[in-house]
C-alpha cells in the first residue's frame, strides 16, 4: 500500500469512526505509529482531521460536520496488480464485456 492510498483508507476510516487512537491506527496498518502520525499532518492540510492531546495515548478525529461522500476529492483506484489482471481479462472478452471492462480501467486506473 502507498503513502496516499493508506491516507486515503485513514480519512474513509476516520470518516466512519469519527476518532481513533494513534495507538490502534497503527496496529490496523501495520506501521510505526510516528507514520500514522506523519499522514495526518498531511490530511489536516486538505481536511477537519484533529488531534485530541490528553490520555495516554491521545487521539486523531474529523470534525464533527465532516462527511466523507460519494463526490469527495478522494478517488478510489485500481492497484497496479489489479489492473495488469483486467488487462490480461480484456483479451479475452468481446462486444459489451470488453466495453464493461474497459470503463472500469478507465474509471479507476491512476
Amino acid at each position: 500500500m502507498t503513502p496516499t492510498e493508506r491516507r486515503q483508507e485513514l480519512l474513509e476510516i476516520l470518516s466512519r469512526r469519527r476518532h481513533d487512537t494513534y495507538d490502534n491506527l497503527a496496529r490496523e496498518f501495520n506501521v510505526s505509529k510516528m507514520t500514522i502520525r506523519r499522514d495526518v499532518a498531511v490530511l489536516m492540510c486538505s481536511y477537519p482531521v484533529e488531534t485530541v492531546h490528553g490520555g495516554r495515548h491521545g487521539c486523531v478525529k474529523v470534525a464533527d460536520w465532516f462527511v466523507l461522500g460519494y463526490r469527495s476529492t478522494v478517488r478510489k483506484t485500481l492497484t497496479h496488480p489489479q489492473m495488469e489482471l483486467l488487462r490480461k481479462l480484456r483479451e479475452q472478452l468481446a462486444g459489451d464485456d470488453l466495453d464493461t471492462l474497459n470503463s472500469i480501467l478507465i474509471q479507476f486506473a491512476p
